[in-house]
This record gives structure tokens, sequence and C-alpha cells, in this order.
């Protein structure tokens, strides 16, 4: 659709082939139904947030950055507002209003919009010269691949891009889930619902190296860990190896001030439980699973605590360790990893390297990013990129 917007307003002829029934069915889910459309920062800092590739998309992040993106919409009709974390959502708080400013944007007559679905692109002497479609063979000079990836099937992310692309030569870098849930068969499930703020997590490899650390937000799931540092850490992850996510519940106190706050604790709760003693530092729900990794009683008198068990206690509290096997499946991610490699395709122009007058743009190139706005950003860039390029080009100026 942003696409579609930016190839009208250079007076391209744009035919629009869209599988479901109406348009931005996925865009309507994100952000819980809220459409967090971009992040309020620089260039350079929404690099920072793209952990896979973020060089190639350098060119296309810094002619589009998220202030032109702010001013598109705003332009179209959607106010928009800035929340923590630098997250940009409309001032309705509702999707729908993105999508209808997207509709505004790209209503033109020289914009025919078509319900199909698209089976294989034609080519003629290394070029683009049509796509074949479930209701026929439509003849075009150029293509832009905008299908997403394949999370959240149910919206029409079904990999339909992957295969067209490796249809015509193209490499696929094998689609896994980013963004998404941690597995843990550990004590999680005796924490389910429980959310944690001002945390730090640390995801750690194999060799105990951490590869990636974050402040924030957790949530403990019948499965293992959720909430957004669960799911960044999730970018940071490769196939097959192992990891462990390391918690610092009590990140703003180092290990002598914590011990200092466990004496007046246990001082002034003296004959109370430890279950009962603990309430003012932990939540209701973990302090059981915490007694129970240190080997405590829950009835044990505060005062009764020895030396060494106090010290067990102040070691889950800085490395509460949970054991990763794995993360959910590929359509619980909110976006994918993989995708066409990034190695075959222009960085400016977002143009195949292989195919003449094929682009790219989006969750179907071999990016991705943290959540926060990052990976629409990437989607409006890389669009308009290709859009761009496209536009450029002395042929018959029709895109799909």
């Amino acid at each position: 659709m942003f696409a579609a917007a930016q190839a009208v307003r250079q007076g391209m002829r744009v035919l629009l082939l869209e599988k479901n029934e109406r348009l931005g069915k996925k865009l309507a889910i994100t952000g819980k139904g809220r459409c967090n459309v971009t992040n309020n920062c620089t260039a350079e800092e929404v690099l920072k947030n793209i952990p896979r590739n973020p060089r190639f998309l350098y060119s296309a992040i810094y002619g589009f950055p998220p202030e032109r993106t702010m001013a598109f919409f705003e332009e179209n009709g959607c106010p928009l507002k800035t929340e923590r974390g630098n997250r940009v959502f409309p001032v309705s708080d509702r999707s729908a209003d993105v999508i209808a400013a997207l509709e505004r944007a790209m209503k033109s007559p020289l914009l025919e919009r078509r319900l199909d679905t698209v089976t294989g692109l034609i080519t003629q002497e290394g070029r683009i010269a049509g796509v074949k479609t479930q209701k026929g063979i439509v003849s075009c000079k150029s293509v832009l691949l905008c299908t997403g990836g394949a999370s959240y099937p149910l919206t029409g992310s079904t990999g339909d891009g992957y295969l067209l692309a490796k249809a015509v030569g193209h490499t696929v870098i094998e689609p896994t889930g980013s963004l998404v849930p941690l597995v843990s068969e550990s004590d999680c499930a005796d924490m389910q619902g429980l959310s944690l703020r001002n945390t730090e997590l640390k995801l750690l490899d194999a060799k105990g190296r951490i590869a990636f650390k974050e402040f924030g937000e957790l949530l403990f799931t019948h499965f293992g860990l959720s909430g957004p540092m669960a799911l960044s850490a999730s970018a940071h992850m490769r196939e097959g190896e192992k990891y462990t996510v390391s918690l610092d519940l009590k990140p703003a106190l180092d290990e002598a001030k914590l011990d200092a706050r466990f004496l007046r604790d246990f001082e002034k709760y003296a004959n109370r439980s430890m279950e009962n003693a603990l309430a003012d530092l932990y939540p209701h729900s973990m302090i059981p699973v915490l007694l129970k990794r240190c080997g405590i009683d829950p009835a044990m008198q505060a005062n009764a605590l020895t030396k060494q068990l106090r010290r067990a206690l102040l070691e889950q509290t800085k490395r509460f360790l949970l054991p990763i096997s794995g993360t959910r499946p590929v359509e619980e991610a909110i976006i994918t990893r993989g995708g066409v490699d990034v190695k075959q395709i222009d960085p400016k122009t977002m143009q195949s390297k292989l195919v003449g007058g094929l682009y790219f743009a989006g969750e179907i190139i071999d990016c991705d990013a943290y959540t926060g706005g990052f990976n629409l950003q990437i989607a409006w860039a890389t669009a308009y990129a290709a859009i761009n390029a496209i536009a450029e080009t002395k042929f018959d100026k029709s895109v799909l």
C-alpha cells in the first residue's frame, strides 16, 4: 500500500495484486491493534536496533528515516503520538486509522486493485516480463514483492514471496521466528502470569558469553518467557545452539547493598516465616520458587536463616538462571528472520541482482529488527527506495 502510494505520486501506473479480501490485514493486528508505525529516533538509532544485516539497510534508512514516515502519516490524516521507548502510534490508538491513511495516499486513477494470487514470475532474457496469477497473465516491466514473511499466516503471510523469489534463482535464507517467545523447561510455569519490570536480562551462549543484554520487562508463561526483553533476545539466537537466560532481579543493588537489605528485612521480620519475610523484596508468586531453588524451608523463621542460605538467596537474585530449549513456532513470531539473501539485492535500489525489474521490500528481505516500530520502518524505507529506483528507469513506468 505504501509502495503503491509512492508510485502513483510519481505518475506510475500501478496494479496492486492482493490475495486477501481486504488490504492491510496484517497491519491491523500490529502493536496489539494499535500499530506502532515507527520509532521517533534518528536513522542512526534505527540501524543500531537492527541486529541482522544493518549495513545493507544503511542507504534505505537514511533515504527515508522515521521523521519522513511520521510526516507521511500526518499529511495523510493520521495524527501520531510518541510513547515510552520512542514508539510512535496513531493518536486514536487504532491501527484502522493507519490503514485509512494509506488508502487515502494511494487513491488515484493510476491505481488498479485486483483480488488475485500471484503464482509465478515471468522473465525474458533475464528481465521481468510479467506475472502469472490464478486469473491469468499480467504483462509488466517491474515487479515489487511486498509479501511479508511467514509469521501470522492467517493474515496471508504464508511465505509465497519466498517461493516466487526462489523460482527465478534467488537464495532464501531459511525463515525462522524472530521476536518470538522463548521456551524454558524450568520453573517458569510456577510463576505463570507474573510480569517483572526493572529487571536485567542476559542471554548467555553455551560458553557463557553474553549474546544479548537488556534492561526492562519480562513475562513468565506456562511454556517459558515472553515480554519485550524475551522477544528481543530471540533475535540473537542461532539455530541449533544452546542458550541460558540469566536474570538480575535487583539490578539497582550491587551484592553488598542487597545483602545489607536482606539483613535489615530479616531483622525487621525476625519472627516471621521466610515466605512472609521476603514479601517486600519479591513478587508473591516468585517467593516459593526462590526458596525452593535455595533449599530454604518456607516455614523457617527469618532469624534462623544461616549466612550460607542467605548467600544462596543473593546468588539466585543476581543470577536467576533459566535454560532455554528453543523458541515458539514461527507462526507465533512477530516477524520472520531469514528471507531473500541480501547479497542478491542492490542495497540502494532494492532491485534483484539476478533479475532486472524485480524489486523487494519489507520482511521478505533477510533483515529484522527489535520491537519498537523498527521493523515497519524497514518496510517503509525499502519500499520507498524501490519505488524511487523504478521511477528513474527509462522504460514504460508500470509497477506491480
